[in-house]
């Protein structure tokens, strides 16, 4: 019997919603059903107590600035002291401790480093003095999409050769849903009957206000500022509700939306650049998104045309497949494989 890849996983992320808290949860449940590897995982938060179902936690109450300031700065305390020697070590997006061990770490995009207007300074800091770290000391780095490996290269001096690209999958496990459940969604949250979905988020990546100027004419729901934050399945909810997902970032690492609007039936524009046509194919309507009359357009287009909507269905339910969180979870294990072979 060959010796388990005894791997170490940072999932501190978990603490915080959004996309890398989704890959997160999704690739570290989908890790721990191969059989090959001994998981622990190492999770750190002052506020919010670990509840998941993954075993082996070993879990602190300290915020995650006083881990930034120990592991990319002081560097004198392994990550081994607090979750015992492994083979592999897997850090976040948010620091890069000591270790003995091969290291991987996993780039969702380079927001900071490519579009710093659109960070704070502090968390730019953090990312220049990791970049640094992982510059000089990664073993192998996991890309969530090429356009995102193409950035990394382009900000960094980490060679190709080093560099994976895996893609992500969907929020969850989603699909259409009743009419009987969509008008009590409807009727929860004031919604009306025919509305426009898009993606909130903080700062202007997302594109909000040239959003919102192309669906004068249309009722736009907006997730995270029309509504709140919604749980997994009031979310399924919300896209199965839309008439059409108007994702028109300015950038993106990956667009975890698209794959889930994809699942729900939905119909989906969103915009020619970064990751968004890596992920969409042929599957969606492209709009350019510093044009507004371009948004517009293409929304009544596809508004207006139930032949397009139905077929943008039928090839979303096809672009679906290429995408799962078990893919992710293999692909990831050969990268381990690979370091410890």
């Amino acid at each position: 019997m060959n010796k388990k890849i005894k791997v170490g996983m940072d999932i501190s992320q978990l603490a915080h919603k959004g996309g890398v808290a989704t890959y997160t949860k999704n690739l570290s449940d989908n890790l721990s059903e191969i059989s090959s590897l001994e998981m622990v995982y190492f999770y750190s938060s002052l506020r919010k107590a670990y509840k998941g179902d993954l075993k082996n936690i070993k879990s602190y109450k300290i915020p995650p600035m006083l881990f930034e300031i120990l592991f990319n700065r002081l560097r004198i305390v392994p990550i081994e002291n607090f979750i015992n020697p492994v083979d592999i070590f897997h850090s976040s997006d948010w620091t890069q401790p000591p270790t003995r061990a091969k290291k991987v770490t996993t780039y969702h995009d380079v927001v900071p480093l490519k579009y710093p207007q659109w960070s704070h300074p502090e968390i730019i800091d953090v990312h220049k003095r990791r970049l640094k770290l992982v510059e000089k000391e990664i073993d192998f780095v996991i890309a969530v999409s090429e356009s995102t490996k193409k950035d990394l290269m382009e900000v960094s001096n980490i060679p190709g050769s080093k560099i994976k690209v895996i893609h992500e999958g969907p929020t969850a496990q989603f699909k259409p849903q009743s009419k009987e459940k969509i008008r009590k969604f409807k009727e929860k949250y004031g919604l009306p009957d025919k509305f426009v979905l898009a993606i909130g988020g903080i700062g202007k990546r997302r594109n909000l206000d040239r959003i919102k100027q192309a669906c004068k004419d249309h009722h736009l729901v907006v997730a995270g500022q029309s509504l709140p934050w919604l749980g997994i399945e009031e979310l399924e909810l919300l896209y199965s509700s839309a008439q059409v997902l108007l994702y028109c970032s300015l950038y993106e690492g990956f667009g975890i939306p698209i794959l889930d609007a994809f699942s729900c039936g939905l119909p989906v524009i969103t915009s020619n650049v970064s990751s968004m046509p890596e992920v969409g194919g042929d599957a969606v309507v492209y709009i350019d998104p510093l044009n507004i009359a371009d948004i517009s357009n293409k929304l009544k287009e596809v508004l207006g045309n139930s032949d397009l909507r139905g077929d943008l269905v039928r090839k979303g339910f096809k672009q679906i497949k290429k995408f799962s969180w078990k893919k992710t979870a293999e692909e990831t294990y050969s990268v381990y494989k690979e370091l410890t072979c």
